[in-house]
C-alpha cells in the first residue's frame, strides 16, 4: 500500500509531456521574438539618438572613425582573397554550362552579373558579420560584464549615443567600400579566367557585360550591403549590451552574434532578390 501510494506521488510530481513541449516551445519561439522586438526596439531608438545627436552636435565622431578603422582592417584583405576565388568559381561554372549551348559570348554578361547582385552584398555581410560584429559583441560584452555600460547610465550618458550610434555608423561607411572592392576584385577575377582559360575574347565579354548589366543592378547592391551592414551592426550591439553570466555569457553573446548574423542576411537577401525582381525584371535580368 505505501508502496502504492509513493508511485502515484512520483507519477503526480512528473512533468508531463504537454508542459515539457510548452516549456520548450516558450524558450524558443516566444524567447526568439522577444529578442527580435527588443532588436527592432534598439535599432529605432539608435536612429533616434543618431538624429538628435547630430543636431545637437553631440555625435561621437572619434569613436565613429575608430571604429571604421578597425572595420577597414580586418576586413578589407579578407575580402579580396574572397572575392578572387568567388569570381574565379562563377565564371568557370558559368563558362563550362554556357559553352555547351554555344553561347561564349555571354560569359560576361552572367559572370559580371551574378557577382554584382548576389555575390558581392553577400560577401560583404559575412565579412561583417565574422569580423565586425563579432568583435562589437565582444567588446560590448565585457564593458557589459565589467559593468561599464551600468557605470554609464549612473553617470547619465545613454550606451545607445555613446556606444551604438557609433559602431551603426562606422557599418554604414564600411559596408558600400567592401561591397564595391568585391565588386571590382570579383568582376576582374572572373574576366582573367574566362579569358585566360576558357577562350572567350575580352570584347565578347566586356559586350556582353555591358548590354546586359545596369546601373540599377550596382545599386541594388550598394542598397543590400547597407541593410545587411544595419542589421549587423545592431545585432552585434544588442547581443553585447546583453551578455550576462561572465566570460562565458560574453563567449554566447559572440557565438549568436555571427549566428544570428548569417541567418538573417541570407532570409534578407531573399527578400530583397524577390522585391527588386519584381519591380526592375529587366534591370536585375
Amino acid at each position: 500500500m505505501t508502496a502504492t501510494v509513493a508511485d502515484n506521488a512520483g507519477k503526480a510530481k512528473r512533468p508531463s509531456y504537454w508542459s515539457i513541449l510548452s516549456k520548450n516551445f516558450s524558450s524558443t519561439v516566444v524567447d526568439s521574438i522577444r529578442t527580435i522586438g527588443r532588436t527592432f526596439r534598439m535599432l529605432i531608438n539608435t536612429l533616434v539618438s543618431m538624429v538628435t545627436d547630430t543636431v545637437r552636435g553631440q555625435l561621437q565622431w572619434k569613436e565613429t572613425l575608430n571604429q571604421i578603422w578597425y572595420m577597414v582592417g580586418v576586413t578589407s584583405a579578407p575580402a579580396i582573397l574572397i572575392a578572387i576565388p568567388f569570381g574565379i568559381i562563377i565564371s568557370i561554372q558559368v563558362n563550362n554550362i554556357i559553352a555547351q549551348l554555344g553561347a561564349e559570348s555571354l560569359s560576361g554578361a552572367v559572370g559580371g552579373l551574378a557577382v554584382i547582385t548576389q555575390g558581392a552584398p553577400i560577401a560583404t555581410g559575412l565579412l561583417l558579420a565574422g569580423a565586425g560584429a563579432s568583435a562589437i559583441a565582444a567588446d560590448l560584452g565585457a564593458r557589459t560584464i565589467r559593468e561599464e555600460t551600468d557605470a554609464m547610465r549612473v553617470m547619465g550618458i545613454n550606451p545607445i549615443n555613446r556606444l551604438v550610434v557609433p559602431r551603426l555608423l562606422a557599418a554604414w561607411f564600411v559596408s558600400p567600400l567592401l561591397n564595391i572592392l568585391i565588386m571590382g576584385v570579383g568582376t576582374l577575377a572572373g574576366y582573367l579566367v574566362a579569358v585566360g582559360n576558357q577562350g572567350v575574347t575580352p570584347g565578347a565579354y566586356w559586350l556582353s557585360f555591358g548590354s546586359f548589366a545596369h546601373p540599377v543592378d550596382v545599386w541594388i547592391s550598394i542598397i543590400k550591403s547597407i541593410i545587411f551592414g544595419t542589421v549587423i551592426a545592431i545585432i552585434g550591439c544588442q547581443r553585447g549590451l546583453e551578455a550576462k553570466g561572465g566570460s562565458r555569457g560574453v563567449a554566447d553573446g559572440v557565438n549568436s552574434t555571427v549566428v544570428l548574423s548569417f541567418v538573417v542576411i541570407f532570409i534578407l537577401n531573399l527578400i530583397i532578390t524577390q522585391i527588386t525582381t519584381m519591380f526592375f525584371p529587366m534591370q536585375v535580368g
